[in-house]
């Protein structure tokens, strides 16, 4: 009454007498070795883990990177990343720009980013400009706080705000002529 179609069944594997045993064995475990291969090139790639900074090192210069850094040691220079993780036994002197900062150590520098948290041993000296920030109790802090929703950009928030005071002397001056 029902008949298997053929369409949707596997390759034919042909076990006949007139081809070799031998050439039937190997093209069979070769197929599934080609299928994991494409399985493990469409699966999605596993987050790497964060570059960790050890206590014991010392940096001098930039660091830049799309991924993540939790800082144990001693940076001087500036830092760029996604999620900065600043330890407790941390010190950066430099700007920071990240997406999310994380500040148990000591800054001294300009800190910017979408996600800012002072936690209760955060020591930072400078100007915070975040999205949003949370500042534990505790924490000690030195400068100024600033919001804009895009703190990552520095070009554009900055030059506004240079070229106005120096506009304003250059007109106060030619009246008083």
């Amino acid at each position: 009454m029902f008949s298997k179609s053929k369409i949707n069944d596997p390759a034919p594997t042909n076990d006949t007498p007139a081809k070799p045993a031998g050439a039937d064995a190997s093209p069979i475990p070769a197929a599934p070795a080609k299928a994991s291969e494409f399985k493990s090139a469409s699966a999605p790639k596993a987050k790497p883990a964060a570059s960790v900074l050890s206590s014991d090192l010392h940096i001098s210069g930039n660091l830049k990177t799309t991924g993540d850094i939790q800082v144990e040691g001693t940076v001087e220079g500036d830092i760029r990343a996604h999620l900065l993780t600043v330890g407790e036994s941390a010190t950066i002197k430099g700007e920071i720009i990240a997406d999310d900062v994380v500040i148990n150590g000591r800054i001294v520098g300009r800190v910017r980013g979408l996600k800012v948290r002072l936690t209760s041993t955060a020591r930072v000296e400078g100007d915070i400009i975040h999205k949003t920030i949370a500042i534990e109790s505790g924490a000690h802090f030195e400068g100024s706080v600033q919001r804009q929703d895009d703190p990552l950009t520095v070009g554009k928030a900055a030059a506004p705000k240079a070229a106005a005071p120096a506009a304003a002397p250059a007109a106060a001056t030619k009246p008083a002529k």
